[in-house]
């Protein structure tokens, strides 16, 4: 079976205070082999990326109204006139506050879209193929 990467580097804004955000290069990625999740990395101040995987659907709802729960929340505002999305996102290391731009973001998750379309993920991961070949025997 074929997969699909799909990538988008972007900048994100670390959001320190109301006032205050610094610039995060980020790559955001999709694999079709992977169809019901999206990656997130990104650099803060460490020598390593940090990764975070969450649903796909959780950002896909998340530009248009608030979405998730508990350690990924995402929702849309306004920021500077500009449309963007936020990410919050808590682990026992630590809580980030992630700002990225909704069009850049909106592009990128049509892009998987079109690869994955909603509905077909299951069929990506093979598992009928398997069930069929497991009972064959």
């Amino acid at each position: 079976m074929h997969h699909t990467v799909v990538e988008r580097e972007l900048e994100l804004r670390l959001i320190l205070s109301p006032e205050r955000s610094i610039p995060v290069p980020a790559r955001l990625s999709y694999r079709s082999a992977d169809p019901y999740a999206v990656h997130v990395s990104f650099h803060v101040n460490s020598e390593s990326p940090v990764h975070w995987t969450f649903a796909r659907d959780l950002l896909v709802e998340g530009v248009f109204r608030p979405s998730g729960q508990g350690d990924v929340r995402v929702w849309p505002t306004k920021s500077e006139g500009r449309s963007v999305v936020l990410m919050a996102l808590s682990s026992p290391d630590g809580d980030a506050l992630l700002e990225a731009p909704i069009p850049q973001v909106s592009a990128w998750l049509e892009r998987t879209l079109r690869v994955v379309p909603p509905g077909t993920e299951g069929g990506q991961l093979g598992i009928d193929d398997a069930l069929d070949q497991l009972l064959a025997q």
